[in-house]
């Protein structure tokens, strides 16, 4: 009798994006850090990703978050990211969905009022702030990657949609960023597919033109993110409010604003000299939800203006679950899967005292 492979997974959201945080049922991996991990899934067992977010399993539009042991014992809890676009090294929302459930799993025991502790995802340590009140994680404070400008205002022509405007920015991956008003969006729920198809081809017109290179990482590969950004509305003293829609290449609308593209966004209002340190922005998705970044200070690198910011939301645990992995179901591919799938060597991960 073949025994029953299971997944244990926690489904949080943040902002509407759902993030299925994988608790269980996965075997220690190799590498002597978490980045190491990641590129070890990424290279031999692609299957987690695919199994968690194709059919007949989950969605596209869905993120995984697979928790596992710190390399750095200063650290709660690893985690590694996994999205549509592949492996990307740092998200906002993700952080802060896998920071509710380190808390909702006792990890890191709850305390009332605000905590703080430090997760280790790929792109390094990452500091929480939790704030608790009646035992319910009401937000998470999560560092941002330091973020800048890489490209301002460029022009595309772009099939079907003329002649784009758009500056890059990196704030854990590349973004596009493009005014939504001059494509003729509102950004409001409605034009979803639209946004989806526009996105799609500004993309692949950037991506055919070649690649981008961090200033310390180098080639991270093609861009896979572009933003819509609405009107900035000045709300007050040192607080502003935009509408904002995130797209993953290929064909996803994120459900939230998500942390990495407010954090771009941050980054091109300091470029353009309309934020100052301390200053918040409050980006508004399709869906109405809000993320809340903070322009913490900045830094030149080389020819680049770098900013520190933070990314504030809520997130929802709403499904604790077991996965059962049926190798022998011909939608479910386990040949780049099986052999991380639990045995006896498990990631557990110890609680702090």
């Amino acid at each position: 009798m073949k025994p029953e492979l299971t997944i244990q997974l926690m489904d949080t959201h943040a902002g509407g994006d759902v993030s299925r945080i994988v608790t269980g049922g996965i075997d220690l991996l190799p590498g002597d850090t978490v980045r190491a991990q990641m590129e070890y899934l990424r290279d031999d067992a692609d299957g987690l990703r695919r199994l968690l977010l194709e059919e007949p399993y989950g969605v596209p539009e869905m993120s995984v978050d697979l928790l596992v042991p710190p390399t750095d014992p200063r650290a709660a809890a690893g985690y590694i990211i996994m999205e549509v676009m592949g492996y990307p090294i740092y998200s906002g929302s993700n952080t802060i969905c896998t920071a509710t459930a380190v808390l909702e799993l006792g990890i890191v025991e709850k305390q009332e009022g605000k905590q703080n502790f430090l997760l280790e995802s790929p792109a390094g340590l990452v500091q929480i702030e939790a704030t608790v009140n009646d035992g319910v994680v009401e937000a998470i404070t999560c560092e941002g990657l330091p973020s800048y400008i890489h490209t301002y205002k460029a022009t595309i022509d772009v099939p079907s949609l003329g002649e784009i405007t758009y500056s890059v920015a990196y704030s854990g991956g590349f973004y596009a960023l493009v005014d939504a008003a001059s494509l003729g969006f509102d950004l409001t729920l409605d034009e979803e597919r639209k946004l989806a198809e526009a996105a799609h081809a500004i993309v692949e017109a950037i991506q055919a033109e070649g690649g981008f290179s961090h200033y310390t990482l180098g080639d991270v590969g093609p861009l896979p993110f572009l933003h819509f950004m609405g009107p900035v509305e000045h709300v007050a003293e040192g607080y502003y409010r935009s509408r904002s829609a995130t797209y993953v290449h290929p064909g996803v609308i994120c459900r939230s604003t998500t942390g990495t593209g407010t954090s771009a966004r941050l980054a091109l209002m300091n470029y353009e000299g309309s934020i100052r340190p301390g200053d918040k922005l409050e980006t508004i998705s399709l869906r109405e939800t809000g993320f809340i970044g903070e322009f913490t200070s900045v830094e030149q690198e080389g020819e680049y203006e770098v900013i520190k910011n933070s990314i504030t939301g809520k997130s929802y645990v709403i499904a604790r679950s077991d996965i059962v992995v049926n190798c022998d179901d011909p939608m479910v591919e386990c040949g780049s899967l099986h052999h991380i799938l639990s045995s006896r060597h498990t990631s557990k991960i110890t609680p702090k005292s």
